[in-house]
Order: C-alpha cells, then structure tokens, then sequence
C-alpha cells in the first residue's frame, strides 16, 4: 500500500500528532518529585552586625580558655592533695586521686575544643564555599590557591587583631604542658645500677619454672631445653612468699633463664669460662638482647636458640654468639657449678646486665 492510500483512513491524519504529544508525558512521568530548592539565601550572624555581639563572644571564648588553664592548674594540685597507695583518699567510694586527675585533664580538654568552636562559629569569616571534585594530584596552581587560601583563613581567624582570644588560647595551651610535666614523676626514680643486676647469687639453685624443683645434672639429657628460674621465687619467710605481685614479675623478667645440655667436645668456651658449666649442660639469659623477647626455640641438632619475635639467632655452643638477626651482643651466661646435695647452682650473678641494650651500655 502506498502513502497515498493512506489519506483516506479515518482517524489517520492525527497518528503523527499523538505519537509527538505523547513524550511529554513520559517526561514528567521522570521528573523528580520535589524540586531541587537551591542554596537559601545567605544570612549575617549577629556578631557580624552587632559589635557589642562580637565583644561578648570574644570574652566567652577568653573565659573558656582561662577556665581550660584553671582546669590544668587543678589537675597539679589534685595530684599532689590526694593521697593513693594503702591508705586513698576516698570520695564517694571511689578514690579522689583518680577521679580529680580524670575530671581536670578531661575539663581542660573539652574547654579548649568548646572554645575553638566557638571561635570558629561566631568570629571567624563566614562564607560559604563549594569546592568541586578534582583529581587526586592537584596541579602547582591549586597548590598555590591552597597555600593562599591558608593565608587568607589565618587572616579571616583575626587572630592578630583579637589579642584577648591569642593570649588565652596561649596560656590555656601552656597550662596543657604542666599535666604532662608533672606525670613525668610517674615514672618512678631513675634505675641507677638496677638493670645490671638481677636476684641470681652465689649458691642460689637453678629449679624448673613450672613446678619449682631443683635439677640434677643427671636429669638433664643431651639435645633437651629446660626453662628455669631462681629457687628464691619460691622461697617463704614466715609463711609469706619472698616475692609476689608486681616485684615477682619484674625479677623474672630478668632472671629467667634456659638450661640446655650438648656433649663436651661440641662446646667452644670463651676464656675465663671453661669452668661455666656442667657436663655440657650451659646456662644462659631467656631473655634476648634485642628488645627484651623470652627465647626457648631450640634447635638441637645446630645447637642454636631462635628469637619468635624477629629471629635473632645464637649459637649456644658457641658462647651464644649472634649468627643471625638484629641483635647485637650475645646472651648473657650463667655460671654454673653443682652444691653439696647435687644440685644445679650458680656460682654467681651473670656479669653483664640482661636483656636489650640501653644507653648507658658501654
């Protein structure tokens, strides 16, 4: 059929028509169904009409950082009022050292972040920005806006012209550093010659860390590890232990050792320590002279101890010299003879301090 017969069909001539009509329809059908209503019109603060505003908002702000500073000085004096230890002083059950120190330093905080918001809410430069998306690397001009724009947010701040807020926010912030100064003594008096010693001493027994009982050479076979400890950790006086609690556990971390036995002829003593020890069985420091990790991954076969935290490895047969890793001296040895009963013990302190190296380590 051509297009001409198509003129005589009724209703036809509006087919071209209502098909354009139609896409306006479908249109709105997508549209969204409330409209964007754009940014609303900027609005002035008060402090940016009202001068007087402007002043008592510069006084709240010097008095929250004033309150920041009395907060720092309280903490000070908190720590010095309350007494802690055996007799606290207590209030409300709780003990008031702790309670004073946490609400003061908390306070402090809390009063200068308060008081930078307020700062930046009320006086700095209010003026909004939209900033498009920008790929990661920006180019040497951004970089150069940036750098004018921290410019120009320094001198929006109005810190130079605002000496009230300037000199509290200093003095609240130099009031942070007397906390801090003071908890310094917290850290307990300097060590003197404590890290050069440990509880070892002359005839002291040598005894398993697990049950406490002393070791006889004989008991010791060629190839086995033991881990040991000092027999005094397990020594009473009047029915209390010698040590406990936390002065337990700071000897141990220095006097923990390991007993390894090997045949003679494997053995290289440095001199001065051909006597050191017992039937091939050799005594030496647990802990590793890197940073201080217990060591008991033992290689038979080698004769060498392994570190598991950043495998610094020595040589036991050979004065545990370092064949491996970071560390940078060998284990520290324990002399050892055997007592009256049989008994594993050392013949004296280890001559050297254990465990990692520190500055005064010559």
């Amino acid at each position: 059929m051509s297009s001409h017969d198509h003129e005589g069909i009724p209703g036809n001539e509006h087919a071209v028509s209502t098909t354009a009509s139609s896409t306006p329809a479908v249109r709105e059908e997508h549209a969204d169904p409330i409209a964007d209503p754009g940014l609303h019109e900027h609005q002035p603060r008060p402090t940016d009409v009202d001068e007087k505003a402007e002043k008592r908002a510069e006084r709240q702000i010097a008095t929250l950082f004033g309150l920041s500073a009395l907060f720092a000085v309280l903490f000070v004096v908190s720590y010095f009022v309350f007494h802690i230890g055996e007799d606290p002083t207590i209030i409300a059950g709780y003990g008031a050292s702790n309670v004073a120190l946490g609400v003061c330093l908390g306070m402090s905080l809390l009063l200068i972040g308060i008081a930078a918001i307020q700062w930046a809410r009320k006086l700095m430069s209010d003026v909004e920005i939209v900033e498009m998306r920008h790929p990661a690397a920006s180019s040497d001009e951004d970089r150069a806006d940036a750098i004018t724009a921290l410019n120009q947010g320094i001198d929006d701040s109005g810190i130079a012209r605002r000496p009230l807020i300037r000199n509290s926010m200093l003095g609240a912030l130099g009031m942070l550093g007397l906390p801090t100064i003071v908890l310094l003594r917290d850290l307990g008096p300097a060590p003197g010659d404590k890290l050069a010693h440990t509880v070892w001493a002359k005839g002291m027994r040598v005894v398993n860390d697990v049950a406490g009982t002393p070791i006889k050479p004989e008991e010791v076979e060629i190839g086995q590890l033991i881990n040991g400890e000092p027999a005094v950790f397990y020594e009473e006086v009047d029915g209390e232990p010698k040590f406990e609690g936390v002065t337990l556990q700071q000897a141990k971390a220095k006097a923990a050792v390991i007993l390894v036995r090997m045949k003679p002829s494997d053995i290289t003593p440095a001199p001065g320590r051909e006597n050191w020890g017992v039937e091939g069985i050799l005594c030496y420091s647990k802990i590793c002279t890197h940073v201080g990790c217990p060591i008991s991954l033992w290689e038979q076969q080698t004769h060498h101890l392994l570190c598991p935290c950043h495998q610094s490895t020595f040589d036991l047969a050979d004065n545990a010299k370092v064949i491996f890793g970071p560390a940078a001296r060998p284990l520290p040895q324990l002399p050892l003879k055997v007592d009256s009963e049989g008994y594993l013990v050392a013949q004296h302190d280890f001559d050297e301090p254990v465990g990692p190296s520190y500055w005064e380590r010559g």
